[in-house]
């Protein structure tokens, strides 16, 4: 979102300038840090992808850059001025003179080592990671969705973020951009082990989705425990509620009953849960110790 009040050091969000306010907030500003003016326009597809990245990064470099927008459409004389024929088109501004600047949507890794050539080096990918997990805590999953997209996307793909991203999905049953996430990958990228663990979670929750209700699976193993497919299909319905114990238990008790059943079928889901579970979750190291005696006792 774009704010219209005027600067008083670095703000958090991009001032929207004009023309009249050019001197104000650009000229002036300069004096006291670095402002860059982002030359963009309503219409404009790589203006509205560069956006998210360069005021993710200017925010990053912790007031040490101010970031002003103008909409060449509404105003367009001062990038004339400037000989701006393209956009997205940013300029840095030092002194009240422009310094550098750059043309079209650059990755964000080369966003990045323009600002640092200005300012020196700013965040690293972990704190970005931490700031997204910031905003799930705080309840602002589009704001996370965004920044975990943009680290994702970057070549390479940072893994750590995708995994992230593809966890943020799944646990708002949004498996389809899951899916679509996890298939734009690139092979070395879904070996990862963070990718791998979301991949087996997409899948459990996948399997999930057409199950029925906990208390139901629950009525029928109690009026035929050997019902081997609802102990099943009861052990993906926890996992899907995060009841990772239960379900755990049901799949052990199917392994007690019947090792073979579905062609080894209960010892396989419960490997794939491990995969999709934190490997010192304490669910997972007491199953697979409870998993062992039960195959080698």
């Amino acid at each position: 979102m774009v704010e219209t009040a005027r600067m008083t050091g670095a703000p958090t969000t991009p001032v929207e300038t004009t023309t009249e306010r050019f001197r104000a907030d650009v000229l002036d500003a300069s004096m006291r840090q670095i402002v860059l003016v982002d030359f963009w326009a309503p219409w404009c597809g790589p203006c509205r992808q560069l956006a998210p990245v360069i005021e993710r990064l200017v925010a990053a470099a912790g007031g040490k850059i101010a970031l002003v927008k103008m909409n060449i459409d509404a105003d367009p004389l001062i990038a004339d001025q400037l000989g701006v024929k393209s956009i997205p088109a940013v300029v840095a501004f030092q002194r009240g003179r422009p310094v550098d600047g750059f043309v079209g949507a650059l990755p964000d890794s080369q966003v990045k080592g323009f600002l640092e050539r200005l300012v020196g080096p700013i965040e690293a990918e972990s704190d970005a990671l931490e700031a997204a997990q910031a905003m799930i805590a705080d309840g602002d999953l589009a704001g996370a969705e965004s920044l975990l997209g943009e680290l994702a996307g970057g070549e390479p793909p940072n893994a750590k973020a995708a995994a992230a991203l593809l966890r943020l999905y799944i646990d708002t049953a949004r498996f389809d951009d899951a899916r679509a996430v996890l298939d734009g990958l690139p092979a070395s990228a879904r070996r990862d082990s963070d990718i791998a663990a979301a991949a087996a979670a997409l899948q459990n929750a996948e399997q999930a989705q057409d199950l029925g209700e906990i208390d139901d699976l629950r009525t029928r193993i109690a009026f035929n425990p050997n019902d081997l497919q609802a102990h099943f299909d009861l052990a993906l319905a926890l996992n899907a509620k995060d009841l990772r114990e239960e379900a755990a238990d049901a799949l052990l008790e199917i392994i007690r009953r019947d090792r073979s059943w579905n062609d080894d079928g209960a010892r396989k889901q419960l490997i794939q849960f491990f995969e999709a579970w934190d490997p010192m979750d304490k669910a997972a190291v007491t199953a697979r110790r409870r998993l062992s005696a039960l195959l080698y006792s």
